[in-house]
């Protein structure tokens, strides 16, 4: 059941502001500006779409869902931002960094420099 509260329960608003969106039955992949920074230039999430607080309180057919629409946003995150590879991950609990107090893995595309993981993930690559 979703949340008057919870950022991530307003499946409506996300599909708005997506910039890509995938959908299943029981999850959301959502790309939008809105849940970028800085530090997360071209990374999405993935929603159950029940209020669940962590990963830990998925469903095993959620874990399912979930894994099914990385699968397919891995191949819409490769084609537009080109990325060298993925930090994928969910954050449970204040002490686990999260933010909001709703499960969602999140990945994030990262583009590495000549000189080793550049702070932006899509930084322009070197001239070669």
């Amino acid at each position: 059941m979703a949340r008057a509260d919870c950022v991530f329960c307003d499946l409506d608003g996300l599909r708005a502001h997506s910039v890509l969106l995938l959908e299943n039955d029981l999850c959301l992949f959502v790309n939008s500006e809105d849940l970028e920074g800085d530090l997360l230039r071209g990374s999405g999430v993935i929603i159950p779409k029940a209020h669940r607080p962590t990963v830990f309180d998925l469903t095993s057919a959620e874990v399912e869902a979930t894994f099914a629409l990385l699968r397919e946003a891995r191949g819409l995150l490769d084609e537009r931002y080109r990325p060298d590879g993925f930090n994928i991950g969910w954050n449970c609990y204040a002490a686990g960094g999260r933010g909001a107090a709703c499960a969602h893995a999140r990945p994030a595309p990262i583009r590495r420099r000549a000189q080793g993981r550049t702070r932006d993930p899509l930084a322009a690559p070197p001239a070669r």
